[in-house]
């Protein structure tokens, strides 16, 4: 199936690692020209080393501290300014620490809204204004299912995803008429780097060794197993493509059936 991805333009935050580089992969597998946005610039180096099977001029990268929304804007006219008007955006940027409920502050509620919510709203703002402008464009937002089912260990950053995903309907709705589409996946446990700390935090709450918290976090998925990056982001890829052209306000669920809601 051609997804009619070549040469699109696909700026991805959050795009040194995890899911964000397993998408900036099925990208340019696509024939797609990707921007790598991430707040740590050695982890972007390393990111396009682990990209160097593509034409490095396809993978420009630009590190910017997305919680400052001058820092998100100068990352965007960077990119414009590399590789022309962004056709897709993607955001994977930003994870709020999982902590347990007795364990919380106020600083922790902030924190998870800067590092989540507006590490995302300060890139979709001026990103969706100019593919309004335009006529077309489309944006996925990477949440997390945190957003729809609440857990102990991971309140403030499950207010953050809620709000992405009310922010993914709205924008939907609003932007439509001008061409754009927004729709947002909802991961569950994947195999990243920040599972550890979401595991060490579970395994503090039950008094348990993280091998057990793991053990019983799989136990409860009826697939049996975690998902790869990969998976989340070949989702990440149909949702942008012209094969989900009549698919928007969505916010999918990609837990292994583990929260088996009807919506």
């Amino acid at each position: 199936m051609d997804l009619h991805l070549r040469d699109k333009h696909i700026l991805i935050t959050g795009g040194s690692k995890g899911i964000g580089l397993a998408s900036a992969q099925a990208f340019l597998v696509e024939g797609a020209r990707v921007t790598l946005v991430s707040r740590d610039a050695a982890n972007l180096a390393r990111a396009r080393q682990q990209l160097a099977d593509h034409d490095a001029q396809r993978i420009p990268t630009h590190a910017a501290d997305l919680r400052d929304a001058d820092a998100a804007l100068a990352g965007l006219n960077a990119a414009e300014a590399a590789l022309g008007p962004v056709d897709v955006l993607v955001n994977s940027a930003g994870a709020a620490r999982r902590t347990p409920a007795a364990e919380l502050s106020p600083q922790a509620w902030h924190d998870a809204m800067q590092a989540k919510y507006f590490s995302y709203i300060h890139m979709i703002d001026p990103v969706v204004k100019r593919m309004a402008q335009r006529g077309r464009g489309c944006i996925v937002n990477v949440v997390g299912n945190g957003g729809k089912v609440a857990s102990p260990i991971h309140l403030p950053g499950g207010a953050a995803n809620a709000a992405l995903m009310l922010v993914t309907a709205g924008l939907a709705a609003a932007y439509a008429p001008q061409g754009i589409r927004v729709n947002a996946v909802n991961p569950g446990l994947t195999l990243t780097d920040r599972l550890q700390e979401g595991l060490a935090a579970d395994a503090r709450l039950q008094g348990i060794g993280a091998d057990e918290a793991r053990q019983r976090a799989v136990s409860r998925i009826p697939l049996g197993r975690m998902a790869e990056p990969e998976e989340i982001a070949r989702v990440v890829l149909f949702l942008a493509s012209e094969a989900a052209s009549y698919v928007t306000g969505v916010n999918m669920s990609l837990d292994g059936a583990a929260t088996p809601l009807v919506l």
